[in-house]
C-alpha cells in the first residue's frame, strides 16, 4: 500500500525539511524512496529519523511542489524531528537498513511513536484532485504534457463540485506551475 503524506525531516544543524511523499506500507516496515538527489534522503541517512505527517490540508502537498514549504511545525515527541501543525495525526520513525539504488534508495523505516490529533473527517473529490494534479506536477519532466492536460480535465471536474477555500488555492498554486513550466518549454 501507498500512503500519500508529508514526511518532515532535518539535517544535522536542525533545518527543517518537507517533502510531499508516496511512502510504501509493507507489513511492519514503512518503506521511503527518496530520488537521488534529495534532501529527504540525505537528512534520514545524517539522522536516521523521519516524521511521516498525516493531512488533509492539501495546501501543504501544493505548496512544497511550489515553493511554499514554511509550514509551522511543532516539536517530535520521542525523536529529534518536527510534526506538521496542521497534521491530523503523525508517525515517528527509525531508519533501520537501506538496500541501496543508485537512483532510487529503499529506506527500510520502523515506527516508534504515533499520535492523533483530530479526528479525519474524510477527503472530497477536490482534495483527491488537488493530491493527484500535485502528483503531476512532480513529474512535468516525465511525462508528455498531453497526459498531463488530459488528466487534469478530468480531475478539473470533481475540483469543481467540490472544492473549498483551501483547495482552490493550492489548485491556483499548482496551475501556476504548470502554465510557468509549459512557458519555459515554449508550449
Amino acid at each position: 500500500m501507498i500512503q500519500e503524506l508529508l514526511v518532515t525531516t532535518q539535517n544535522a544543524a536542525g533545518v527543517v525539511h518537507i517533502a510531499p511523499m508516496g511512502i510504501h506500507v509493507v507489513g511492519e516496515d514503512i518503506i521511503i524512496l527518496p530520488f537521488r538527489p534529495s534532501t529527504t534522503l540525505e537528512n534520514i541517512l545524517a539522522t536516521e529519523v523521519a516524521v511521516l505527517n498525516y493531512c488533509d490540508d492539501v495546501r501543504l502537498f501544493a505548496g512544497c511542489l511550489t515553493g511554499r514549504r514554511d509550514w509551522p511545525v511543532r516539536d517530535a515527541e520521542q525523536i529529534r524531528g518536527k510534526v506538521l501543525a496542521a497534521a491530523l495525526a503523525h508517525t515517528e520513525v527509525r531508519l533501520e537498513r537501506v538496500d541501496e539504488d543508485a537512483t532510487r534508495p529503499k529506506l527500510f523505516c520502523k515506527a516508534i511513536h504515533t499520535v492523533n490529533h483530530q479526528p479525519f473527517m474524510g477527503f472530497n473529490r477536490a482534495q483527491f484532485a488537488v493530491l493527484e494534479a500535485a502528483i503531476l506536477v512532480s513529474r512535468l519532466t516525465m511525462l508528455p504534457m498531453e497526459k498531463i492536460a488530459a488528466e487534469l480535465a478530468y480531475l478539473q471536474i470533481g475540483f469543481d463540485k467540490t472544492a473549498g477555500d483551501r483547495e482552490r488555492e493550492a489548485w491556483a498554486w499548482l496551475m501556476a506551475a504548470i502554465a510557468a513550466f509549459k512557458a519555459e518549454q515554449g508550449k
